[in-house]
């Protein structure tokens, strides 16, 4: 009994990190796969997305010889459902309530809202830093400089879209789908720089079928195509991909500048010139909320231990 309770208590969880990730993917700035990195799911996520894109290559390829549905299946088993169904249902509630409630507030609040994502983000630096699990060589520092300023650049685009055309929804599906996946990079902002993003929001809210099944096939071509090679980089290169995504983390957080543009297709980064006491206050507020859950989680991995041979100093 007491573990069913325990079993039932973690799919909860697992689904309000799911509706955390799928909020944060309706935001233009703030990234899906840095929420996953936040909450302590993402190589997992990462990992049984590989098993799932395996086990669709494989049923696919196999057809013809027979033993594709049961070479498939065994793949899918590995996916670890237990995390990925109250995960995946979490994000579609979190991703449809964020596109109704919180996307219109971040639209009409864009420079304080990006505060408190530029403190989440910027304290979320120190998880993909630390979880490479070797230590840092002057190599290292100079690598996930150079993505950095890639990411700076990337971050600084403003390109145009057209949400009638078939192939563009597609293509805008498949990028949003690989930047869930890639901390740093904000799926929505990506949309928006596209000249995506209000009409897959649109999209979402007037559910307009035809073009999220649409969307929705190009995320799972940006995911087949993306996700092994993510896999496959952790699993052989856990060390330098996680370098990379520092770097990758860092230069995005241009895209989270709190004094930009009005237009949202600007790119330009204005100096503070308003606001500053409570834009700092809620940078501080991003900030310490990451800080405290590391804090917790570090305390947790690593308890104190009290009593007579407890080591002092």
């Amino acid at each position: 009994m007491a573990m069913s309770a325990e079993t039932r208590g973690s799919r909860v969880l697992n689904a309000l990190r799911g509706s955390l990730i799928g909020a944060a993917e309706a935001l233009p700035g703030i990234s899906g796969g840095t929420v996953a990195l936040i909450v302590g799911v993402y190589e997992r996520l990462i990992g049984g997305a590989g098993h799932l894109t395996s086990a669709l290559r494989i049923a696919v390829t196999d057809v013809s010889t027979g033993r594709g549905g049961r070479r498939a299946r065994e793949e899918a088993m590995l996916a670890g459902w237990g995390l990925l169904l109250p995960l995946g249902a979490g994000m579609v509630i979190g991703l449809l309530l964020s596109a109704k409630l919180l996307a219109p507030l971040v639209t009409n609040h864009t420079q304080y809202a990006y505060a408190v994502f530029f403190g989440l983000v910027l304290a979320s630096l120190w998880i993909p830093y630390t979880n490479s699990g070797r230590r840092w060589l002057p190599k290292h520092y100079v690598l996930a400089v150079a993505v950095a300023v890639a990411a700076f650049a990337l971050t600084s685009m403003s390109l145009g879209g057209n949400a009638d055309n078939p192939l563009v929804v597609l293509g805008s599906g498949a990028v949003a789908i690989c930047a869930l996946v890639l901390p740093g990079l904000s799926g929505s902002f990506l949309l928006l720089a596209m000249g995506m993003y209000e009409p897959t929001v649109d999209a979402v809210n007037n559910r307009d079928l035809g073009y999220i099944a649409l969307f929705a096939f190009g995320c799972l071509a940006g995911l087949a195509m993306f996700v092994k090679l993510l896999r496959w980089l952790l699993e052989n290169h856990h060390h330098l991909t996680l370098v990379v995504l520092t770097g990758v983390m860092a230069g995005s957080l241009r895209a989270l500048w709190p004094w930009q543009g009005d237009d949202p297709h600007d790119r330009t980064l204005h100096a503070p010139d308003g606001g500053i006491p409570l834009t700092l206050l809620l940078f501080l507020l991003g900030f310490a909320v990451v800080a405290t859950v590391l804090v917790a989680a570090h305390r947790k991995a690593h308890p104190v231990r009290r009593g007579r041979h407890a080591r002092v100093g």
